[in-house]
């Protein structure tokens, strides 16, 4: 990857990064109208006079929206506000019909929060300065690349779906910090229901704000915003490059500009966009349309009580309960699908690192990396699995048949035991049927005999590799392993 700068080396500059994450909620509907928020629908396909900013069109807020964000902010433990505001924001974009924003500013929905993050082995607190609720804008289609295009057209159908935006605090010291803070933060959103966190659909989406400061100084340096990072690599990415971007031109006696960054990830660099606005320049003023929100404590207190347990808890109880390395409990934990599949699998074979291997390597590579989606419709439900198992254990099949059950598995539909009564592949555990098998592979490989006569074990290895290949896979290993070592012992 280009990016035109070296690393600077080590300097004497803490970097100071926030990062504001906006969520499209998974409501039904829209924020302010009736409009389904379906993804992918043909553009234009789902608008109505309030989305589109008709004159005299008025909104209605949509509460689910609303228990939406209040179940978000518990979760990342803000003060929810008794009330809350509505406000406009002024700018203008092609994409945005009414030429104002319907946003939340000096009253948000909740405030004062934080999210534990872990980098390295080390655990850090991030604090999160607000978290407010607003509409979405529409989406321009190039028509070629945004430089070289002869037109662009408009689709509104995200205009008006709801937004969450949430801010953090300045705290993250590190691309390596944002990274990690972005992938609790989307864990979180997807444990609760609130957001699918998909950043190639644009349902999660993260600008980051960059700046350097002398080391041990409090005071701030000039932020830059970085936007158009579509996955957790090109933040990560792009935040390096901004690092060593700014690093090199403050060594160079350079003045850092508050502007507005893109990312583009083909040059592997941030470049100019426009000069960064500040609140003033927006012109907020409170919604003339929208009634102040009050919220019912009772209702709040509800939404709490129903939080489900969170990435956090439920990766320590795994360790403390399964007795499950932190490495196991970290991956089955990415989504609460994934976790719920697991505990399934294992209360019908209480086994848990059996199950956890199996989860990790053979259902993690046939569901892809988009886990979530992919586990309601998979063929492998967790009592499927936990009966292929159960064959496994109760010495029906061995091992590397199992794998290859479960491919079948998958591409049939049919549990593990119709398929291995069907096609004969119970595992040879008679002792004299294993036995004459032994007995032909030692005929048939007398230059493995003498090389086991003169100390070399790796000759029995290959004897039990031909024995296991003589019966397709279907002998005992354990049956293999104790009999070979027999006749050896008699040669």
């Amino acid at each position: 990857m280009r990016t035109g700068l070296a690393d600077p080396g080590p300097t004497d500059w803490e970097v100071v990064i926030g990062l504001e994450v906006h969520a499209q909620l998974s409501t039904r509907s829209k924020m302010f109208c009736g409009c389904p928020t379906t993804f992918g629908a043909p553009p234009n396909s789902q608008t109505c006079p309030v989305c589109q900013g008709m004159p005299g069109a008025l909104p209605v807020v949509n509460r689910r929206a609303v228990e939406f964000g209040i179940r978000t902010a518990l979760a990342f433990k803000c003060r929810v506000n008794p009330a809350c505001r509505f406000a406009r924001k002024h700018y203008y974009y092609p994409d945005m019909p009414k030429n104002f924003q319907i946003s939340q500013y000096e009253e948000p929905l909740a405030e004062d929060g934080s999210l534990d993050i872990e980098v390295d082995g080390a655990s850090r607190t991030i604090g999160i300065e607000r978290l407010h609720l607003e509409e979405d804008v529409g989406k321009l289609l190039h028509e070629g690349t945004l430089e070289t295009a002869r037109a662009s057209l408009v689709d509104f159908n995200r205009s008006g779906v709801p937004l969450m935006e949430t801010v953090s605090k300045p705290d993250l010291r590190s691309p390596d910090e944002a990274a990690a803070y972005l992938k609790a933060f989307r864990a979180v959103l997807v444990y609760l229901g609130v957001s699918n966190g998909n950043m190639e659909e644009g349902s999660l989406r993260c600008d980051a704000n960059v700046s350097l400061r002398p080391r041990g100084s409090r005071e701030l340096g000039t932020k830059v915003e970085i936007k158009n990072m579509n996955s957790f690599r090109n933040v990560k990415l792009a935040l390096e490059f901004e690092v060593r971007r700014q690093a090199q031109a403050l060594a160079a006696g350079e003045r850092i500009v508050q502007e507005t960054r893109l990312w583009d990830a083909d040059q592997g660099a941030t470049r100019s966009m426009r000069s960064k606005e500040s609140a003033h320049d927006y012109r907020y003023f409170p919604e003339p349309d929208l009634v102040p929100l009050t919220l019912d404590r009772v209702w709040v207190e509800e939404l709490r009580a129903g939080l489900p347990e969170l990435p956090r808890a439920r990766r320590a109880r795994f360790v403390a309960q399964y007795g499950l390395p932190p490495y196991d409990a970290e991956i089955l934990t990415q989504s609460r699908a994934l976790a719920d599949y697991f505990e399934a699998a294992v209360r019908e074979f209480p086994k848990p690192k059996i199950v956890s291997n199996w989860v990790m390597s053979e259902l993690l590579r046939e569901l892809g990396a988009d886990d979530e989606r992919a586990i309601g419709s998979s063929t492998i439900t967790p009592v499927r699995l936990a009966g292929l198992l159960a064959l496994i254990e109760d010495g029906t099949i061995s091992g590397k048949i199992a794998k290859d059950v479960f491919e079948k598995m998958v591409r049939s539909g049919e549990d593990g035991p119709t398929i291995v009564r069907r096609e004969g592949l119970t595992q040879v555990a008679d002792a004299a049927a294993v036995g004459a098998v032994i007995d032909r592979v030692l005929s048939e490989n007398p230059k493995a005999i003498e090389d086991y006569k003169r100390g070399k074990t790796a000759a029995a290895k290959a004897l039990v590799g031909q024995v296991m290949k003589a019966t397709g896979g279907r002998a005992n290993p354990g049956v293999v392993n104790r009999l070979l070592e027999e006749k050896l012992s008699k040669i």
